[in-house]
């Protein structure tokens, strides 16, 4: 059960995590979330959850989501092709990556801004080797000089081959997703091997407000099928695509979130999930989300609570 700290930097109190969650489970209940898929649709209908056949919109019977959260393991093994490099999120244990994902560098030659390459990634994921700082890789630039059908593949391709530690991926279809996992899996010896060291992970964002889209559930259903970890990370902008306050943000992000645990229990009861954010506001002035704003500092803790409250490993970005 969650426990208050005596020591250390608070958002909230134990009465406040209970309300996000009654109030979460309210909407998901009461009001529900657009589901794009036919397939996860069917999946969550025969489950229990009441479907609008106009709306696409799915309702949660509460104790579906609370099992669903009781399943979820508190513990998930990050395997690094290097058994040094294994990382295990537990707990209020803090482990850092790499953020993601930046679609230009400075030349390190030249000191021109311009596009990233893949060799640029390449070269990103060795140095982070390096860093004993850095817990597991995720993908740091984008490969632009790929042809984008196949650019998520060559930039697993080139971060596999430089860095032994374990690698985070956000594949761009299920057809990628499921390519990623056969490299993977090739690498390890199959794809038992695969769910006994999970190598790789995947990751996917559902759309604020209250949307799990296609490619979110078929990266949730891709990672569940072979038994990896997946982040589920919602990008909730306070005032933009979510309500301007803080405790209404968290509702909604968490509503999103908790929808795509469900679903990731339904296909593989016990699946790792990463409880993942990245909430920030949305600058009414320039219409950015910006990352280093004081606001998501206030976010990223209160999601590291809800976390612990549900003893989900959690993942925050940007601080």
């Amino acid at each position: 059960m969650y426990q208050e700290d005596v020591l250390g930097y608070s958002v909230l109190r134990e009465h406040d995590l209970q309300k996000i969650h009654e109030a979460t489970l309210d909407i998901l209940e009461d009001y529900g979330i657009q589901v794009d898929a036919k397939d996860a649709r069917e999946i969550f209908k025969a489950a229990g959850c009441t479907v609008d056949p106009e709306t696409n919109r799915v309702k949660f019977p509460r104790q579906l989501v609370n099992d669903a959260i009781e399943s979820t393991p508190g513990e998930i093994l990050l395997a690094g092709r290097d058994p040094k490099n294994d990382v295990i999120l537990s707990g209020k244990k803090v482990i850092f990556k790499n953020f993601a994902t930046g679609i230009q560098v400075i030349d390190p030659e030249t000191q021109v801004l311009r596009d990233s390459t893949k060799e640029d990634l390449g070269n990103i994921a060795r140095f982070c080797e390096a860093l004993d700082e850095v817990g597991y890789f995720t993908l740091a630039v984008s490969a632009n000089d790929i042809d984008p059908n196949v650019r998520d593949l060559y930039e697993a391709e080139v971060v596999l081959n430089n860095t032994t530690k374990h690698f985070s991926h956000d594949t761009h279809s299920p057809k990628s997703a499921r390519q990623f996992i056969d490299m993977a899996a090739a690498i390890v010896g199959g794809k038992d091997k695969l769910r006994e060291r999970p190598i790789v992970s995947l990751g996917t964002c559902p759309v604020s407000p209250l949307t799990l889209i296609a490619d979110c559930t078929d990266q949730i259903r891709a990672a569940a099928e072979v038994g990896i970890p997946i982040n589920i990370l919602s990008m909730g902008l306070a005032g933009g695509t979510t309500p301007v306050t803080l405790a209404g943000t968290l509702v909604v992000t968490n509503a999103e979130i908790l929808a795509g645990v469900t679903f990731s229990q339904l296909i593989n009861k016990g699946n790792p999930v990463i409880y993942g954010t990245s909430n920030t506001i949305m600058d009414m002035r320039f219409t950015t989300s910006p990352v280093g704003a004081p606001e998501q500092a206030l976010f990223s803790a209160a999601v590291g609570q809800i976390g612990h409250y549900y003893e989900i490993p959690t993942q925050v970005g940007g601080t």
